[in-house]
């Protein structure tokens, strides 16, 4: 057992040596990385600079090398255009007139349904009947007792009008005439009870009926004469019946929240539906949440849509905000900009004159600050004015100075 008990220590301590070793190698290992990576960008340095050299003593020594010793490069004209850097998010339409059908009541057995999945209604409309049998009853219960006190009500009222006539002509007691004031009054009192429990009867027949909230399409029938319908069941998708109006569709989504500062309501957006053929269409945000969902971590946007019968609720859709805009700016592929020491560069093509007097086109590296990238394009903020030719094949193997050509 002791011995059990000593190895389980000796590999417990082994593991959680092996947990901080790890870490420890992982760590020195993006160190080297890092020293690796600095290193190899002073040798290409070095060995451009000698290259250069080489190529230069070669030409000195043989003008015809100079023809041997051009680069092969493609180029293209940079043009001065409208950057857009668009947050490109995954979400989904809704319908703002989308709502499920529900008896104001308790709800009860289905009679009767007056629609059919598919058929369009008004705001209003009836749609189905629940049984009102016990609701009747109550009703008809109410206004029989309503009846019988407008009689006693009446013969109440006569009684007081004789007594009243006879004490003007003091004839019998004060007491009778102040006693049928309070019959009548009394039962006065329980004929307006009466009157509003025929009319909270009648309320509540009346809630057998079940009306359209909102006018639009039969989306979804779910229910069944013989059915008990309420609005527990109403609510629940698969179960009850529910109206969409297309007429005011919206599309949905979660941003982020590195995004706040980046999204704000009024945004522009392109909404494209994959798969549609159809061109993007173009909204703004009306609509950014107020709050961060806590498993999300992301707030509710919304864009409104137009009415399109290509277009239905629950149906995917990317949602393209435009967070970032710069008129008359210029741009390069994200590939052609490399990196060194001294920061980011791309190779242009320009003409130069040699020592023997003759032109050559030449790569010249032009060192650039860089802003946004988006589609495979990125901002050039400094270092480039337009009309350059950038050098868009061929750029990893040049080196500033080297003689270039594009083959025509």
């Amino acid at each position: 057992m002791k011995k059990i008990f000593v190895f389980g220590i000796i590999a417990s301590a082994i593991i959680i040596s092996g947990c901080g070793t790890g870490a420890k190698e992982k760590k020195g290992a993006i160190g080297d990385m890092k020293i690796k990576l600095e290193k190899l960008k002073k040798e290409k340095s070095a060995l451009e600079a000698d290259i250069r050299k080489l190529e230069d003593q070669l030409t000195k020594a043989d003008p015809n090398a100079a023809e041997q010793v051009q680069k092969l490069v493609s180029v293209d004209t940079l043009r001065i255009s409208d950057f857009t850097h668009f947050i490109e998010l995954q979400g989904k339409i809704d319908a703002e007139g989308m709502a499920y059908v529900a008896p104001s009541g308790p709800g009860g057995q289905v009679k009767a349904i007056y629609v059919k999945a598919g058929q369009k209604v008004s705001k209003g409309q009836l749609i189905l009947k629940l049984d009102d049998a016990m609701a009747r009853q109550s009703v008809v219960a109410a206004q029989q007792q309503t009846g019988v006190l407008k009689a006693r009500l009446a013969q109440a009222e006569t009684v007081y009008e004789r007594y009243q006539n006879l004490w003007k002509q003091n004839i019998g007691a004060e007491i009778q005439v102040i006693n049928a004031k309070a019959d009548v009054d009394a039962l006065a009192a329980q004929l307006r009870a009466a009157q509003a429990q025929v009319a909270m009867a009648q309320e509540q027949a009346n809630m057998s009926n079940v009306y359209a909230g909102i006018s639009g399409m039969i989306d979804e029938m779910s229910v069944k004469v013989g059915e008990f319908f309420s609005p527990q069941t109403a609510a629940m998708p698969g179960l009850g019946i529910r109206i969409v109006n297309n007429n005011n569709l919206k599309i949905v989504t979660n941003v982020p929240e590195n995004y706040i500062s980046r999204v704000k309501k009024g945004d522009k957006v392109e909404v494209v539906i994959s798969g549609s053929g159809l061109p993007p269409y173009q909204s703004v945000i009306s609509m950014v949440g107020g709050s961060i969902d806590l498993t999300k971590r992301s707030f509710i946007t919304e864009a409104k849509l137009p009415s399109d019968p290509m277009l239905k609720p629950n149906q995917t859709a990317t949602m393209k905000i435009l967070d970032y805009e710069a008129k008359g700016a210029v741009a390069v592929p994200v590939n052609v900009v490399q990196s060194d020491e001294k920061g980011k560069y791309v190779y242009v093509m320009e003409k130069a004159v040699d020592k023997s007097g003759s032109n050559r086109m030449v790569a010249r590296k032009k060192i650039v600050i860089t802003g946004e990238a988006y589609n495979g394009f990125i901002e050039i903020k400094n270092g480039l004015t337009g009309g350059e030719l950038i050098i868009t094949e061929g750029y990893q193997t040049v080196y500033d100075g080297q003689v270039v050509t594009t083959g025509k």
